[in-house]
């Protein structure tokens, strides 16, 4: 077995969800819940085949979003493993949406941070063991944090 870390490529304030599902439908699957969730979104999906041809499945509604949904897949190259890359929005827009799909099995992460996908590579395929997702932790969270972080959120919307 070898392990790689790919490095999933995006611009910086791109949005991305990382999973893994079970099923070639998955992609259109996604697609409509996606766009039945957030029609106001611009996405492209890319799908790991993991049997018969193995080819990277895509659909969007963006060719330029799509097109990096293909390549960050195809170079993750894990069976099953899908990607979706999202402007316009933010993953909590649709993220218990893509976790209903049937066959989604698991999210790996969904972030705007630099994220790398650790995978193992056997004779047989790859396989994602994990993501590292931004950087690692600073600090602790004092009072200023904690006040910047509560005025954030409301500045944005997300909370009251």
């Amino acid at each position: 077995m070898e392990l790689k870390v790919v490095p999933i490529v995006k611009p910086e304030d791109m949005n991305v969800i990382l999973g893994q599902a079970h099923f070639i439908k998955t992609v259109e699957d996604l697609h409509e819940a996606i766009v039945t969730t957030a029609p106001h979104l611009k996405f492209g999906i890319a799908f790991c085949e993991s049997s018969g041809l193995a080819l990277v499945r895509h659909t969007g509604n963006n060719e330029a979003l799509v097109e990096i949904a293909r390549t960050n897949a195809f170079a993750i190259g894990a069976g099953h493993a899908f990607i979706i890359v999202m402007t316009g929005g933010f993953p909590v827009n649709i993220l218990n949406a893509v976790k209903a799909v049937p066959e989604v099995c698991r999210i790996f992460c969904a972030t705007a941070n630099p994220a790398e996908v650790v995978v193992a590579e056997t004779e047989q395929g790859r396989a994602i063991l994990g993501v590292v997702d931004g950087v690692r932790s600073k600090g602790i969270e004092g009072p200023d944090g904690i006040a910047w972080r509560k005025t954030f959120l409301r500045k944005i919307g997300y909370k009251l």
